[in-house]
């Protein structure tokens, strides 16, 4: 896991903690202390499995002698009915943290598996599909993450990695032109800029501002097929706005060299996987 541990040891303590504040009724009262059980994963569609680790995280928190088999890593593909990970600990641990950890590992998993439906439906074009800024408030770093183990790229992770320039800005700041400017007098040298364009006119001035990324919105194939030409490699293209699986096809087809998404975090459904208990007579 390439994840900031910190970061996730405070996720799942603070999912935790929001699940159970007190005492679990359901498994402190019914299942006797210490008791072990053997439980396991497995798969109830199809999809690319992301989260693994974090799913198994939950469970040494809770429990210091859980132990697992993990059947598959992040990124890897899996077909319904396949198990993905063996697992034995305290049952009253397994049961606790069930949810939280399953809530997690179907998010990210849904994720991935929507990425790599874009990835594989602009294959051969030379486009790479990217996430947007719309995730949930406190999981951008996991949903990020799954899309990379979808095979997709990540934009910028936040407002201090990239300039971007978009429609409110320009509009607020007089046009793309005097919004430039005004930030190459304070902008540190390694950071990009990145033009919104809502037309040819604006895809021109931000050439002109020298724009290091210049962003199609919601161009329909035609106006993208013909700013991608206007540019000519002399910035990096990024079509964005309504972009769909069943669209991302033809939108790669006009030559741009990103394609973002934000259907991919904000909307990706989570994927169908079921943990199951194996009673053990101890």
């Amino acid at each position: 896991m390439t994840l900031n541990p910190f970061y996730i040891d405070e996720l799942i303590k603070n999912a935790i903690s929001e699940d159970v504040n007190y005492i679990d009724v359901s498994g402190a009262f019914t299942v006797p202390a210490g008791r072990r059980d053997d439980a396991y994963l497995v798969a109830k569609g199809d999809g690319v499995l992301c989260g693994i680790d974090v799913f198994t995280r939950v469970f040494e928190l809770l429990d210091p002698t859980f132990t697992c088999d993990k059947k598959l890593a992040d990124g890897d593909s899996y077909k319904k009915g396949d198990v993905l990970i063996e697992m034995n600990g305290v049952t009253t641990e397994l049961l606790r943290g069930e949810r939280t950890a399953l809530n997690i590992l179907q998010h990210m998993s849904g994720i991935a598996t929507q990425t790599d439906l874009a990835v594989k439906a602009v294959k051969g074009t030379g486009a790479c599909v990217c996430e947007t800024r719309k995730t949930l408030p406190g999981l951008r770093a996991i949903e990020k993450y799954a899309v990379l183990c979808g095979g997709g790229r990540n934009h910028r992770y936040n407002l201090s990695d990239c300039v971007m320039l978009k429609d409110n800005h320009i509009d607020a700041c007089g046009g793309i032109l005097p919004a430039v400017a005004a930030l190459r007098e304070k902008l540190g040298h390694t950071v990009k800029i990145e033009c919104e364009t809502r037309c040819m006119d604006e895809v021109r001035d931000a050439l002109e501002a020298g724009a290091d990324i210049i962003m199609l919105d919601n161009m329909t194939p035609q106006q993208m097929a013909d700013a991608v030409a206007v540019i000519n490699g002399r910035a990096v293209t990024e079509a964005s706005g309504n972009v769909t699986l069943d669209n991302i096809a033809s939108v790669a087809a006009c030559g741009v060299d990103i394609i973002s998404m934000g259907s991919l975090t904000h909307s990706a459904k989570a994927a169908d996987i079921s943990m199951k208990i194996r009673t053990n007579e101890t």
